[in-house]
């Protein structure tokens, strides 16, 4: 299972603001700092999901060249292209946010239109086409053209 922090940002920043020691702030937090790849998380989110890397590509709609790069850590990608991934994976929206962090891409967020509806679809587990159709349907550009 992907281990998620037991701390949120805000508390380690809290912590991290009124540390006197940047070095005792990382021994006492060692275990909530974030330290793997793109390729690494992917991973363990095809093995905690149980899906084969082929499935994911299929449902994506991505090339599989293209999918096989990202999976590999060999190209990097869109932020677009990253989430048609997490669709396809059935991925929650934390689990979203993680992936978009490692890819170094943007985070989802909810004060914008197009990211709100992404979101949604995440959160009720649409897949791509029907992620688009619901882009469409509120006038927003498409996931993937």
């Amino acid at each position: 299972m992907v281990r998620m922090p037991a701390k949120d940002t805000d508390e380690l920043v809290h912590e991290l603001k009124s540390s006197r020691s940047m070095a005792a702030f990382l021994q006492e937090n060692r275990d909530e700092m974030v330290s793997r790849s793109l390729p690494e998380y992917l991973a363990q989110l095809l093995a905690e999901k149980g899906m084969s890397q082929k499935e994911v590509i299929k449902a994506s709609g991505l090339s599989a060249s293209y999918a096989c790069h990202i999976f590999s850590g060999e190209r990097s990608t869109t932020r677009p292209k990253m989430l048609a991934i997490a669709l396809a994976m059935k991925l929650t929206v934390e689990e979203t946010q993680y992936l978009l962090h490692y890819a170094g891409l943007p985070q989802l967020y909810a004060r914008v239109p197009w990211d709100s509806i992404i979101i949604h679809a995440i959160s009720h587990q649409k897949s791509v086409i029907d992620t688009n159709l619901l882009l469409d349907d509120f006038g927003e550009r498409p996931l993937l053209a």
